[in-house]
C-alpha cells in the first residue's frame, strides 16, 4: 500500500505540472502556433490555397478547438518534463542498487537537453523536408493541407527526433549499471548502424532521403560517442573488479588464498 500511495502522490504532482503547462500553452497559443507553422509559411507559395498567403484548411467543426487543446497539451508536456521526469526517477530510483543510483540524476540531467536538441534539429530541417515533399505536386495543382495534418506532421517530427537522441544515452546507462558491455556493442556495430538508417527511414513521416539522413547521421555520431565512452570506461576499470551488477547486500567472494593453517587452532 505504501508504494501505491507514493505512486498516487507522484502522479498527482505530475498531472498538476502538466495542467499548469497546458494552461500556459493556451495563454500563448498564438505565439506557439506562429512558431510551429513558420517552416511551412517560409515555403514557396505557388501551390497554396490562397497564393501569396500562408493558409491551412480547417475541415471539422471541432478541429479548431482540438488543435488548440493538442498544441497546448504538448507544450505543457515539454514545459513540465523536468517535473514528471523527476517524479518518475524518484519513484524508480529506490529499486536500483546504490552504485546505479549515483548515475541516475546525471543521466536525467542529460536526457532533457538531448531531447530538446533532437527536437530543435527536426525544426531546423523541417522546411527542407517540406520543400522536397510538396515539390512533387503537379504544376497546376492546389495544395489543401489541413491544420490537423500539419500539426500531426510537426509533432511526429519533434517526438521522433527527440526520442532518437535519447537512445545513445540509454546505451551508456546500461553500460554503467553493467547490463550492456562494449564488446557486445562492438560485435554488432554494423548491424546497429544499419538498423538506425532503417529506423530513420520508417520513423520520419516523409519519404524524402534528406530527412532520413538528417535523423540517421546524428544518431550514428551519438552512437559512436556512446561506444567510445563505454570503451574508455571499461578500459579504466581494474581487471576483475567490475562489480556494477552485484547487489549492495551481496557478500564478497571468499579469499581463495586462505589456507587451513590460517584458521585458529583449538
Amino acid at each position: 500500500m505504501e508504494h501505491l500511495r507514493e505512486l498516487r502522490n507522484r502522479l498527482v504532482k505530475s498531472l498538476l505540472a502538466l495542467v499548469a503547462g497546458t494552461i500556459i500553452g493556451f495563454l500563448f497559443f498564438d505565439q506557439i502556433y506562429t512558431f510551429i507553422t513558420r517552416p511551412y509559411c517560409g515555403l514557396p507559395q505557388d501551390h497554396m490555397l490562397r497564393p501569396g498567403q500562408c493558409s491551412l484548411a480547417v475541415q471539422g467543426v471541432f478541429d479548431a478547438f482540438l488543435i488548440n487543446l493538442k498544441i497546448a497539451a504538448l507544450f505543457g508536456i515539454v514545459v513540465s518534463s523536468p517535473v514528471w521526469l523527476y517524479q518518475l526517477w524518484s519513484f524508480v530510483t529506490p529499486g536500483l542498487y546504490r552504485n546505479e543510483r549515483r548515475y541516475s540524476m546525471t543521466f536525467l540531467a542529460l536526457a532533457i537537453p538531448l531531447f530538446l536538441a533532437g527536437a530543435a534539429l527536426s525544426y531546423i530541417v523541417m522546411d527542407t523536408g517540406l520543400t522536397i515533399l510538396l515539390g512533387f505536386a503537379p504544376p497546376d495543382s492546389v495544395l489543401i493541407i489541413t491544420i490537423t495534418e500539419f500539426v500531426n506532421y510537426v509533432l511526429i517530427m519533434l517526438l521522433v527526433f527527440g526520442i532518437s537522441f535519447e537512445l545513445p544515452l540509454l546505451m551508456v546507462f546500461l553500460n554503467v549499471i553493467g547490463v550492456l558491455k562494449h564488446a557486445t556493442v562492438k560485435k554488432h556495430r554494423r548491424m546497429v548502424i544499419f538498423v538506425m538508417f532503417v529506423f530513420a527511414g520508417v520513423a520520419t513521416p516523409g519519404t524524402d532521403p534528406f530527412t532520413m539522413v538528417m535523423l540517421a547521421a546524428p544518431m550514428v555520431i551519438l552512437f559512436a560517442l556512446a561506444e567510445l565512452f563505454m570503451y574508455l570506461r571499461e578500459k579504466r576499470l581494474p581487471a576483475g573488479e567490475d562489480y556494477s551488477s552485484l547487489s549492495d547486500e551481496e557478500a564478497s567472494p571468499l579469499d581463495l588464498g586462505a589456507t587451513d593453517s590460517d584458521a585458529p587452532r583449538s
